[in-house]
């Protein structure tokens, strides 16, 4: 199927061009070879009347120059044949040119005047013939059929000839048809390009809206478009800000709870409930957390967001060898400096934060992080750690929300459905696998932009 529009509408001229040229080109043909046959009648029609201008009839004979004022009459070798015939169909006088000529023509002497018409030769010569019946020549009573004939084959000749020109002259107007066709919807289709460009810039967030230079035929679809662009931003700003309430109104609570845990630990009798209601109280915390970061992180359905790998690695390293210090941890980065990721910075930073964090954690003492950039788009990224890694059996429970395989650190298990939700709201791929460090190597699968 084509997809270029363009093409498709070159196709749609030329098919459309070929044909209105298919159908002009027999009625051009059939208009020339009228003209011709009706130029070739009158031409015999003043080439008969030359030879009734010339003829005389003395004492009912009938008498004729041995010069005619048309030339081509005189001629041996000429192509216009002459011939006079009587009543009763007799050949009384033939032309010079027709010494050669053996033409076996019979005239109608049948009263209507004169006939243009043509006749074909045993020998398969055509003929164009014009026969004029008169009845008077020279004041005097006369009855002769005075006829002109020409060749048929100069006539096909020329309708061939002219066939082959007009098929060249077809051709080199169909070929300059097709590039002026292609020059207009170049131009033509300027439009739609410096809209593709306005898209481009506003997926890149260079621009917030479409402008409104554009044909007005445009004008309704980009103005959907750019209402389209502003409900989704109010829409992403007032999640964000009912987000934020939810969680200013539920820090409140959260925290008059601990304190009331706190207050019940004081007495020994009530340790064991205190130590229930303090680790409700923070499942209850991770679990908004991780609802507001699902939620908030989610890709924007028209903005396409290019975030440079590297900075954001360094950054989060620096961080996470603060934390894990006592470790001294070895981080090995095979990024190229200046590689782009399609994805929003809030949520690559999430995404890699969850997936270091826990390279940092479980990791004996080495971490690598490795980018391969395919050449169709998007790319992998894969981070690997010498750490104890995770059995098959338990590789796609870990990835479920609330799963955990380490139960020595604090934790409710949500950081890798984070990471998850975060990969497939990008149309990416999470998957987990063994690393050549002898650890678990996670591979995040990204999708071109």
């Amino acid at each position: 199927m084509i997809k270029s529009l363009r093409v498709r509408l070159m196709l749609a001229g030329a098919t459309l061009a070929v044909l209105f040229m298919l159908g002009l080109l027999p009625a051009l043909q059939s208009a020339f070879s009228l003209a011709l046959r009706e130029a070739i009648e009158q031409r015999l029609a003043s080439d008969v009347t030359t030879l009734i201008s010339a003829a005389r009839v003395e004492n009912g004979q009938l008498q004729m120059p041995a010069l005619l004022p048309d030339e081509q009459f005189n001629l041996p070798d000429s192509r216009l044949l002459g011939y006079i015939y009587n009543r009763q169909g007799e050949l009384v006088w033939r032309s010079r040119a027709t010494t050669e000529a053996h033409i076996n023509y019979t005239p109608r002497y049948d009263g209507k005047g004169n006939e243009f018409t043509h006749f074909r030769e045993p020998g398969g010569e055509e003929y164009f013939v014009y026969d004029v019946e008169v009845k008077l020549l020279g004041g005097q009573s006369a009855a002769f059929s005075i006829v002109a004939l020409q060749p048929v084959r100069e006539y096909k000749l020329t309708v061939t000839g002219l066939r082959e020109k007009l098929y060249l002259g077809f051709g080199a107007a169909l070929l300059a048809l097709l590039v002026l066709l292609w020059i207009g919807m170049t131009w033509g289709l300027r439009a739609l390009r410096q809209l593709s460009l306005e898209l481009d810039d506003i997926e890149s967030g260079a621009l917030e809206s479409l402008s409104e230079s554009h044909p007005r035929e445009l004008l309704r679809l980009t103005g959907s478009l750019n209402r389209l662009l502003r409900s989704e931003r109010e829409q992403r700003g007032r999640y964000r800000d009912s987000l934020g309430d939810l969680a200013h109104s539920l820090k409140t609570p959260l925290a008059v709870l601990q304190g009331v845990s706190e207050t019940i630990a004081q007495r020994p009798e009530n340790i064991e409930q205190a130590r229930i209601l303090q680790s409700q109280i923070e499942r209850m915390s991770q679990q908004i957390g991780y609802q507001l970061q699902r939620a908030s992180l989610r890709k924007s359905g028209l903005v396409r967001h290019q975030v440079e790998l590297r900075p954001l690695l360094d950054s989060l390293c620096n961080t996470l060898d603060k934390v894990y210090r006592d470790k001294r941890v070895k981080v090995t980065l095979n990024v190229p400096v200046l590689a782009q990721v399609p994805m929003e910075q809030g949520a690559l930073l999430e995404m890699l934060g969850n997936l270091l964090e826990n390279a940092y954690r479980l990791c004996l003492g080495e971490v690598k992080v490795s980018l391969v950039l395919h050449e169709q788009g998007g790319g992998e990224i894969c981070i690997e750690d010498d750490g104890p890694g995770v059995p098959h059996s338990q590789r796609a429970r870990i990835l479920k929300r609330g799963e955990r395989l380490d139960r020595q650190n604090p934790g409710q298990g949500i950081g890798l459905a984070v990471v998850k939700d975060i990969i497939e709201s990008y149309d990416a791929q999470l998957t987990l696998d063994d690393s050549v460090l002898g650890g678990a190597a996670f591979h995040v699968r990204l999708r071109p932009a």
